[in-house]
């Protein structure tokens, strides 16, 4: 029917003084034959009233979509009609859809109430409807939904409530909408208190609402609690699942508290929750950060004897872990066993691969990766890109290192502090310092930020160049920008003054790092005895030499090297040919320099 032709119809039917009813059934009628939505002429509806559409709205003959349709009609043609919707109208029609369940619809216009209407007029409208009790409670089941939705949390927590005290049954999936929506808004508390409020309220708790909150407590780091709930739950009847139980060991790990791991393990073999592949996974880490390899290999030997495949994730762990240990010949084993069982290698797979061979130096096998994975649709991201770099600059192909990055920035990714501090140490390592300097200058020009390994790059460049200044003022820069000096950061101040013989600076350094909780390494102590020796304060090396096994610190081939030498210089050949044998005794290899010192030693002692 035309829109001019129902409009004739209704000015005929409808004079001024028409009923309510009459007009209400003669749209019923048009909304019944036309399953298609209305295109009204604006004088049809100008007596409609919020009456008529409750009438039109409420009749059971129309189907559900139609009185939609025409309720749409009514939202958003405002100029036809002065009357719009009222709270009434949603409401009778929300009840239409959940009859005809037509839920995703009815929410859709529930949201538009709880976001417009006060929770105590719904409340009003609902009971004045005089719906079916199954109806009602699926309303207000959806509408906390809405306001967990919303992160309207106090009109959400009214609701359950309002259920509570109505006996309404509460369903747990909509108590954990709520319950995740705290979590993304980081309520915690309110979140432990909600939880602890479902548990007094009766609503049927099972592992999936308790996993939510152990998984935050677990979070906070607050295990003594979130192991407390567990141990209740089970007591309550709550069967656990795998999920739960990872989630506690995950946590346990990161703390690397093994009983807690042993525990976990237990209480999952006790209450007959077997391995999954997320367990497996867990653990294989566990041990490869541990150190303990060949504890790895057998937790995935276990796995598969167990009859669980291994999806790619665990494959790419300990294939990852066997390219930080550089045994890429059991590496690239797995990886060819992962791609025979039809599994799809990850980025992740590629760059644990990539990462291997880059650090082995072999840069040509990297790049065939690289085009092996770019061939599988597999895109390039930034952390392998960056790791080209850094194997290309340990390298001292610093002109491939720019060739990639030119790539990676064609294809839109900005070269972040990373890749700065990565090509300056490329050039530092080819001597070419003033490069490196003028790349980390120019960083900031670009909106890079510079990061504790870029101020340290840059106070060791002006320490070789004897620029101690400028070294220091680069130090207290660094400082006043929020960046703290590391261990690294004051040996490379100290190691310059050293070789300056400015031996009070360096000392006093040595102090202030000590002071902040910083202890000196290895190369702190080397650098000090090289600067003694420099100085000819022989006696203060030795003290220093001595002192390092007593801080747990292991002289290297350089300390021996920089000891024996001064102690040759000096004639003092018994002494550096006893520092030789200890030498020798440590495995640890003497280059020529000091052979040359050994020699020159008998000569100094000889009258």
């Amino acid at each position: 029917m035309s829109t001019q032709k129902f409009l004739d119809i209704a000015k005929k039917l409808f004079p001024t003084s028409t009923s309510d009813h009459q007009i209400a059934k003669f749209i019923s009628r048009t909304l019944i034959n036309n399953s298609t939505p209305l295109h009204i002429n604006p004088s049809l509806i100008s007596n409609l009233n919020s009456h008529i559409t409750h009438l039109v709205l409420s009749n059971e003959n129309i189907p559900a979509q139609s009185c939609l349709n025409f309720f749409n009609f009514l939202k958003t043609n405002p100029s036809l009609t002065p009357h719009k919707p009222n709270l009434q109208a949603y409401i009778t029609l929300i009840f239409r859809l959940f009859k005809a369940r037509k839920f995703a619809q009815a929410k859709v216009l529930l949201n538009s109430v709880a976001l417009s209407h006060s929770l105590s007029d719904i409340e009003s409208l609902v009971a004045d409807n005089c719906e079916a009790p199954k109806v009602v409670v699926k309303l207000f089941d959806m509408l906390f939904r809405v306001y967990a939705d919303n992160n309207k949390f106090e009109e959400g927590l009214r609701v359950f409530e309002y259920m509570k005290n109505n006996g309404f049954e509460i369903e747990e999936r909509s108590c954990m909408v709520y319950l995740l929506a705290l979590k993304r808004c980081d309520q915690l508390e309110s979140l432990f208190e909600f939880f602890n409020r479902m548990v007094e309220s009766g609503v049927a708790i099972t592992v999936y609402s308790t996993t939510i909150v152990i998984a935050q407590f677990c979070k906070n780091g607050k295990l003594d609690k979130a192991r407390e709930l567990m141990e209740e739950m089970i007591v309550r009847g709550v069967k656990l699942n795998g999920y739960t139980y990872n989630t506690m060991m995950n946590a346990y790990m990161k703390k690397l508290d093994l009983e807690g791991v042993k525990e976990m393990l237990s209480a999952m073999e006790k209450e007959g929750v077997a391995h999954n592949v997320a367990t497996y996974t867990l653990l294989i880490n566990w041990y490869a950060n541990s150190g303990r390899i060949e504890e790895a290999e057998k937790v995935f030997e276990g796995m598969r004897e167990k009859g669980i495949e291994g999806d790619v994730h665990v494959y790419t762990s300990i294939i990852s872990w066997y390219c930080k240990l550089g045994n890429m010949k059991r590496a690239f084993a797995l990886f060819d066993e992962l791609t025979e069982r039809g599994l799809v290698p990850t980025v992740q797979t590629y760059g644990a691969l990539i990462n291997g061979i880059c650090k082995t130096g072999k840069m040509e096998a990297a790049e065939i990766l690289l085009n092996e994975m770019q061939s599988k649709g597999i895109d390039i991201n930034r952390v392998i890109f960056n790791t080209l770099m850094d194997g290309y600059c340990k390298q001292g192909l610093i002109e491939e290192a720019w060739r990639v990055q030119s790539i990676m920035e064609k294809r839109g990714l900005e070269a972040d502090v990373f890749v700065y501090n990565v090509m300056a140490t490329g050039l530092c390592k080819l001597n070419r310092h003033n490069e490196a300097k003028n790349l980390l200058v120019s960083m900031v020009d670009r909106g890079v930020t510079p990061n504790t390994v870029a101020f340290t790059t840059l106070i060791d460049i002006f320490c070789k160049e004897g620029n101690f200044v400028e070294a220091k003022r680069m130090f207290r820069e660094m400082e006043s920008k929020g960046e703290s000096p590391n261990t690294v950061t004051y040996n490379a101040l100290i190691g310059g003054y050293c070789k300056k013989g400015m031996m009070k600076e360096a000392h006093k350094l040595r102090n202030e790092m000590e002071d902040k909780g910083l202890m000196p390494d290895v190369y702190t102590y080397t650098s000090l005895v090289h600067g003694e020796c420099i100085s000819g304060k022989i006696d203060e090396a030795v003290k220093l030499f001595n002192e390092m096994p007593q801080r747990g610190l292991h002289q290297n081939q350089i300390t021996y090297t920089a000891m024996i030498s001064g102690l040759s210089k000096v004639g003092r050949s018994t002494e550096a040919f006893r520092l030789y044998d200890e030498m020798i005794e440590a495995g640890l290899t003497p280059d020529d320099t000091v052979f040359s010192s050994l020699v020159g030693s008998v000569h100094c002692a000889q009258p």
